[in-house]
């Protein structure tokens, strides 16, 4: 091994100190020796330690200041801010990077010989007994979060790409992955910044130690090149769930000229109607629904290249367009599943072929693009993404990816990227009956874990049932439209479930922003509750789901908000299965009492932002 312990000094503007030094701009997180690696501590407790796998001790040189200040238009913040200090460690012909921002570390590896080979000696250890909510690997990342304090779990039979120790313990992880080392200080792994030539990587543990390992490179890299930010974001729950750190560390916006970019609702035909993008009448009436609640957007999902009764795309689109509608539709990304699977196929593959179908979408007037069915992590995967996002820009296509990977950092770099599915969502009540049951402690994990590190093609507002039947509220079901943060926000539902709501709800979706100005946690745990804030210009929404099956008083702290905030409306369960919604001027509560599985939406206006 090229490394083997971590630094004992740190020279500092040019002189030496001590590594007490290396610490975040504001000095509550920090590095120190540990073994052949690093310690990472918050406030003088430890986060999590990183076996480097060091030879001899490094030095750890002072950089610079790092400051990240841009504009997103999707997303938890539009104005997003963050500094580091940056320090590098020589090593052979690389180095490594570690820079220590506020809210986590990032570290990569910059002309090291050895990442050029697919390696990683990074290792996390996760001691036994650590609180720790990690979903099982599967290339669609669509899994759940389950509370454990041991990494001896059994593998998931249905998942792709299963693997197991010797022991029968399942041994590979996806991120992000979220522990909880001591009371009340919480840590997220993950990783930012993939480039072309690069794979994705995931987590194999033997025992309390969590290797990270890439996928493979095909062909391996002929020249080097910085690795991807291997990246811990750390410190109060509140602090892990409001950072922007993996979009910080990524590269900036790509595009010139941004203003075809929108972010909007969705509504969408698959959760009730499987095959229902091949039945113009059926596309219709969600192209009605649409017009009808204010939407700005209709999704023709996979089969619309099979349309029945004589009709086409075509058709379909211009009657979208017709009433003021703006059309996406569905593509296999033919790379995964693709045998027996959905058409359209073998579109997008070739660049000739992926530059004929865009500019034919540009051509129709289609707003956007679903490309569907991905088949992993590795460098083919994540090149083809790259060059679909680089495609459809050129076209001013909106894209959304489905069965792929977690966002790591693109939707900054290619902002038409305005959602990603990678989470076991409501379409999974057509699928098995499993979600009935474990939907709503599944939603309260989501907000602190999958959609922490970028939007989450979930598609709520499950009113009615599928295949499978929900038992979370329908005050909880809207709430989900404000908690999980997507920049196409789908709604899945039949249109006329959603056309029966009151006059209030349909209302709100009219009005209901997909991209946000600030987003805070107001209260919440990991699978137990979660109360979320988030502010479009002088507008607040306020969401909170009960993910238990008793019933909760959730707090409603609304004085972080700001001064003058007067009350819109709110939606809430009536206690009977129904709606209690409550009228502008109400008094403004500091809790709430949630049914079992339930949930709410406040709406208020602000004089004054905190």
């Amino acid at each position: 091994m090229m490394m083997r312990t971590l630094v004992m000094t740190v020279l500092v503007a040019g002189s030496l100190c001590s590594l007490a030094a290396v610490t975040s701009p504001d000095g509550r997180l920090a590095l120190s020796p540990a073994g052949s690696g690093l310690s990472l501590s918050y406030e003088g407790r430890p986060v999590v330690t990183i076996d480097l796998q060091a030879d001899a001790p490094l030095q750890l040189t002072f950089s610079r200041r790092v400051t990240a200040d841009y504009q997103m238009l999707s997303g938890k913040r539009s104005h997003c801010t963050n500094e580091a200090n940056e320090y590098v460690a020589a090593e052979g012909a690389g180095r490594i990077v570690f820079r220590l921002y506020n809210d986590g570390l990032a570290f990569r590896y910059d002309g090291w010989p050895q990442w050029l080979q697919g390696n990683d000696p990074a290792t996390y250890i996760i001691p036994e007994g650590t609180r720790r909510w990690m979903q099982q690997w599967t290339d669609s990342y669509e899994g759940f979060f389950p509370l454990d304090t041991t990494y001896k779990v059994k593998p998931v039979p249905s998942y792709s790409g299963i693997s197991a120790s010797a022991d029968g313990w399942n041994n590979r992880w996806a991120y992000p992955a979220l522990t909880e080392p001591a009371d009340g200080l919480f840590a997220l792994i993950t990783e930012a910044d993939i480039s072309r030539g690069q794979s994705a990587s995931c987590l194999f543990n033997d025992g309390e130690r969590y290797h990270v390992v890439p996928a493979p490179l095909h062909p391996s890299p002929s020249t080097l090149h910085p690795s991807p930010w291997r990246v811990v974001i750390a410190g109060p729950l509140q602090q892990v769930v409001q950072s922007t750190l993996v979009t910080d560390v990524s590269q900036p916006c790509r595009l010139t000229d941004t203003s075809w970019i929108h972010p909007g609702l969705v509504s969408w035909v698959y959760w009730a109607y499987n095959h229902g993008s091949n039945d113009y009448d059926i596309i219709c009436r969600y192209v009605d629904l649409a017009a009808t609640l204010r939407l700005p957007y209709v999704l023709i999902d996979a089969e619309w290249d099979t349309m029945k009764d004589g009709r086409t795309v075509e058709d379909a689109i211009a009657y979208a367009r017709s009433k003021g509608v703006k059309p996406m539709i569905w593509y296999n990304s033919s790379v995964g599943w693709v045998d027996g699977a959905p058409t359209p196929k073998f579109r997008l593959n070739k660049a000739e072929d992926r530059e004929r179908e865009f500019a034919w979408c540009e051509q129709q007037g289609v707003a956007g693009v679903k490309i569907d069915f991905f088949s992993g992590d590795d460098q083919r995967n994540m090149d083809y993404c790259l060059d679909l996002l680089e495609c459809a820009a050129r076209h001013h296509l909106l894209v959304n990816f489905h069965g792929a990977t977690i966002p790591r950092g693109w939707q900054r770099t290619w902002p038409n990227l305005l959602t990603t599915e990678a989470v076991y969502g409501a379409e999974w009540y057509n699928n098995v009956p499993t979600f009935t049951a474990k939907a709503a402690a599944h939603n309260a994990t989501l907000p602190f874990t999958r959609n922490v590190i970028g939007p989450m093609d979930y598609t709520p507002c499950a009113f009615s049932n599928s295949q499978h039947p929900h038992i979370t509220t329908h005050a909880h079901e809207l709430a989900l439209t404000v908690l999980f943060e997507s920049g196409l926000q789908h709604l899945a539902d039949r249109p006329e479930s959603l056309l029966a709501q009151p006059a209030e709800v349909r209302q709100l979706f009219g009005t209901l922003p997909a991209a946000w100005d600030d987003t805070r946690l107001l209260a919440g745990y990991p699978g137990e509750q979660v109360v979320m804030a988030r502010r479009s210009g002088s507008t607040w929404y306020v969401a909170g789901i009960n993910g238990t099956d008793a019933v909760r008083s959730l707090p409603l702290p609304l004085s972080q908000l700001g001064e003058g905030l007067s009350l819109q409306t709110a939606f809430l369960d009536d206690g009977n299965g129904g709606w209690n919604i409550l009228p502008a001027g109400s008094p403004l509560p500091s809790a709430v009492t949630c049914q079992p599985r339930g949930g709410f939406i406040y709406v208020f206006d602000s004089i004054t932002i905190k």
